[in-house]
């Protein structure tokens, strides 16, 4: 069976906790979906849509996930990811609303050249922080303040969901 050219899914764990009304968890999985649409049609410019111009996690900025996207898009020919929400939590109201969803996940993709499917990121109970720019949700980066986690010792960043 030939696979297809990507595979995505957002999930909200049964018992996550959604400090959200109903609206916004729709706009904001919707966010997510659209982009798991823009790596499966494997439109970069739709894809970078989902990070806000403002992206800054651990020093990579939006310019710098637009690279490694361009990369990850012309080696690879399967692009597949999973992003499990554990937690929603918004802060704020109106156009200042902001919100926090904690994410485990994972991304792999099979390459061009050897066809072996290969990880690419993995991430348990990252914390992804978002605001509402033009009317979208956009990824910040992540968490700040108490809530947000200390790198330990040899962990990825984690810069691309």
């Amino acid at each position: 069976m030939m696979p297809l050219p990507a595979a995505g899914m957002t999930q909200i764990l049964p018992d996550a906790t959604v400090e959200a009304d109903r609206q916004t968890v729709l706009e904001l999985t919707s966010a997510f979906d659209q982009a798991q649409e823009a790596i499966r049609s494997r439109n970069l410019d739709e894809l970078m849509g989902i990070y806000s111009e403002r992206y800054n996690h651990h020093g990579f900025k939006k310019e710098d996930l637009r690279k490694i996207w361009a990369e990850l898009l012309s080696d690879y020919e399967f692009i597949a990811n999973i992003h499990t929400f554990s937690a929603i939590r918004t802060s704020g109201e109106g156009n200042n609303m902001t919100v926090e969803i904690t994410c485990s996940g994972a991304l792999w993709a099979t390459s061009k050249n050897s066809k072996e499917r290969i990880p690419i990121d993995s991430w348990h109970q990252e914390v992804h922080h978002l605001a509402k720019e033009d009317g979208e949700w956009r990824i910040v980066g992540s968490s700040k303040g108490a809530s947000a986690r200390p790198r330990l010792f040899g962990s990825a960043p984690h810069p691309l969901f």
